[in-house]
């Protein structure tokens, strides 16, 4: 299932929005502001952006986003009140994949975001060195043999695979891997990397002492 993150501030629409793309498949993360949107952005597979934003102009944002070698090739469909071609114009030369303008409908968006995600690939894979995760099929291969994960440790690996070198506490992983309403303490991050390293080896999983835990940039 692909994930797809809105960030828009208008909470009507972000709702409609929301609701509109799980019926149509997808997996939805939403953000209402420019800087809660970045801090999701490892998460997505493809950006629905909002071009009018209160803490950041989108152009802004996206090129911000084309900058960062994680996400420069993250598809991004960019949506505005501005109807002038001038406007569609420099959406598209700003970085922006594709460009729909309000009032719009849901079935519409929602076929350019299939069209975006075939054109970017189809079924999307991270490598990192000899590793190597389908994030499509959830199955996750080293040195060409696959490990046998927990879904628990394949979420906790691809999320931490999807940032190499990005420093996340252990409440932020329990929060963003186990989900909000999960009661579980630190300790089951800690029980979940061991195990991970059991399976991978030494050197994937980082511990930064005092801090938590990241992806190595160098395996």
């Amino acid at each position: 299932m692909a994930r797809v993150l809105v960030v828009e501030d208008e909470t009507s629409l972000r709702f409609v929005l929301e609701r509109g793309l799980r019926n149509a498949g997808f997996e939805v993360l939403t953000a209402a502001s420019a800087a809660a949107g970045w801090e999701l952005l490892g998460e997505a597979d493809v950006l629905v952006l909002d071009w009018m934003l209160p803490d950041e102009d989108g152009l802004r944002f996206l090129a911000r986003l084309r900058r960062t070698p994680a996400y420069e090739a993250l598809p991004v469909l960019m949506l505005t009140a501005r109807a002038g071609e001038r406007d569609r114009v420099e959406g598209l030369l700003g970085g922006a994949d594709d460009y729909l303008t309000k009032p719009f409908s849901t079935p519409e968006l929602a076929a350019r975001l299939v069209a975006l995600l075939r054109r970017a690939g189809g079924r999307r894979v991270l490598e990192r060195g000899a590793l190597r995760i389908d994030l499509e099929r959830a199955r996750v291969t080293l040195a060409g043999r696959e490990l046998a994960l927990t879904r628990r440790e394949y979420d906790l690996l691809a999320f931490l695979a999807r940032e190499p070198g990005r420093v996340y506490p252990r409440a932020e992983l329990i929060e963003r891997v186990w989900g909000p309403d999960f009661l579980g303490t630190p300790r089951t991050v800690d029980q979940h990397v061991a195990q991970l390293r059991e399976k991978l080896g030494e050197g994937w999983i980082e511990t930064v002492r005092g801090k938590g835990y990241r992806f190595a940039e160098d395996p």
